[in-house]
């Protein structure tokens, strides 16, 4: 096997173990704000820009049906509204309401603390975060073979 195979691999375990943590944290934090941690991703996902489902889906690493339940559920208590997409007529764009905007602010107020803690106890600072998102993206951005 060959070494850059194999760091790659102990990468995506390490991305695993820390998605792991990050989704136990978020889903305190998300009950304490009367949510769910998978309707506090659909939201974050949205935030910069509206997205059809499937594209939700892809971003999160989920299924499309169960994506689309969530999206339902925002939908139907206003945290999200439906747009025309031009690329495909029946997947409609899913952006934030002004409720689910302020829904998502409570929810990263919430988490701020124990993140800025987690990253502080990790000697951790922001270029080693933008070097390692860069390195992430360029993967997911690769072609697949």
């Amino acid at each position: 096997m060959s070494e850059l195979v194999h760091e790659y691999r102990l990468l995506i375990a390490d991305v695993y173990e820390l998605a792991g943590v990050s989704r136990r944290s978020s889903e305190r934090e998300a009950a304490d704000q009367g949510t769910t941690v998978a309707r506090w991703h659909v939201l974050s996902t949205v935030s910069e820009q509206p997205l059809p489902v499937p594209a939700i889906a892809r971003r999160l690493g989920q299924v499309r049906q169960g994506v689309q339940r969530v999206v339902d559920e925002l939908t139907e208590v206003g945290q999200l509204r439906t747009e025309p997409n031009p690329a495909h007529r029946r997947s409609p764009l899913y952006a934030l309401t002004p409720d689910g905007a302020r829904l998502l602010e409570q929810l990263w107020t919430a988490s701020e603390s124990p993140r800025l803690t987690l990253l502080e106890d990790s000697g951790v600072n922001a270029e080693d975060l933008r070097r390692a998102r860069d390195t992430l993206r360029r993967l997911s951005n690769a072609p697949n073979p």
